[in-house]
């Protein structure tokens, strides 16, 4: 158990936290700096519980792959089970919506036009990685189980 932990942090610091901490960060630059100096605005409130709320959906689902899974989120450990428990009784893909969450509350939070543009071609990416490469191997993973459940999930909600 404690090796699925550190493997799960690991994997979660280099794939989300690469996507929606340190790309966005070199995105902004400065302007974070710019923008915590003034008091924030109603639409910065909204905007941070929206990335609470995706950080949640993700950390849910991380959790998820690890204790129902046996795995973590990266498609080089993937679970050992199908999971389709918890969120994922209403997307077949929550972690993915949890991350575009977050994507968007940071584009909110700091006006940055940039920040929509690379969240637009995160979710292109997300589609295309989905479609071609991690429903297949469910698909070969999982069998009847997983065609199964694409039948009665939606794959984003």
């Amino acid at each position: 158990m404690r090796s699925l932990l550190l493997r799960n942090l690991f994997f979660t610091i280099l794939q989300p936290g690469i996507v929606v901490g340190l790309i966005p960060y070199f995105i902004l630059g400065e302007r974070i700096q710019i923008i915590f100096a003034q008091p924030l605005t109603t639409i910065q409130y909204m905007a941070a519980i929206v990335f609470l709320v995706g950080f949640l959906i993700m950390s849910h689902c991380i959790i998820s792959f690890a204790v129902r899974g046996k795995g973590t989120l990266s498609p080089a450990d993937p679970t050992k089970q199908l999971v389709i428990k918890g969120l994922y009784n209403y997307s077949r893909n929550p972690m993915y919506v949890g991350v575009l969450l977050m994507l968007l509350a940071q584009a909110f939070f700091f006006e940055s036009n940039t920040l929509w543009g690379y969240t637009l071609a995160v979710f292109i990416a997300f589609n295309f990685f989905i479609l071609f490469f991690e429903e297949p191997r469910l698909r070969k993973d999982f069998g009847a189980a997983y065609t199964a459940y694409s039948k009665k999930v939606r794959r984003w909600f």
